[in-house]
């Protein structure tokens, strides 16, 4: 398996991209984009999203990065309400909800996964190399 070295090269961060660019192309449209504080909360719930993950994977801990993930993780829920919202508005189609909301279910998987991995692993990250066993990069996802 290839070792990970940037965040950039984890399929959640990716899943988290593609959600990000799909929520920003809704939030511009005419209708969507005069609603000033749901376009805010919900462009800001899909950052959240990509930059939990690039955050986490940063801080060299698996203790530290599960717990950015969860945040992460987290987000997606976040935009998926906000996505009922955008639909009850009627500012996206229910085919476009859809897309998205799996869109946002894809990430929130993917990242879960990861999770569960990261805390079934041994290795820990180079911040507790003295108190386990450790290596210096990361394990891919599975």
């Amino acid at each position: 398996m290839a070792t990970i070295r940037r965040f950039e090269d984890l399929k959640c961060w990716q899943a988290g991209r593609t959600l990000k660019q799909q929520v920003y192309r809704l939030t511009r449209r005419q209708a969507f984009s005069r609603d000033l504080p749901l376009v805010s909360q919900i462009r800001r719930a899909a950052s959240s999203v990509t930059s939990n993950i690039a955050e986490g994977f940063e801080r060299d801990g698996n203790r530290e990065f599960v717990s950015f993930l969860s945040i992460s993780k987290g987000s997606c829920g976040e935009v998926k309400d906000h996505l009922y919202t955008a639909l009850d508005e009627r500012y996206i189609a229910e085919n476009e909800f859809e897309n998205t909301y799996k869109l946002a279910d894809e990430a929130g998987q993917r990242i879960g996964a990861f999770m569960r991995y990261l805390e079934q692993s041994d290795l820990k990250g180079r911040k507790f190399a003295g108190r386990s066993r450790s290596s210096t990069t990361r394990n891919p996802e599975p």
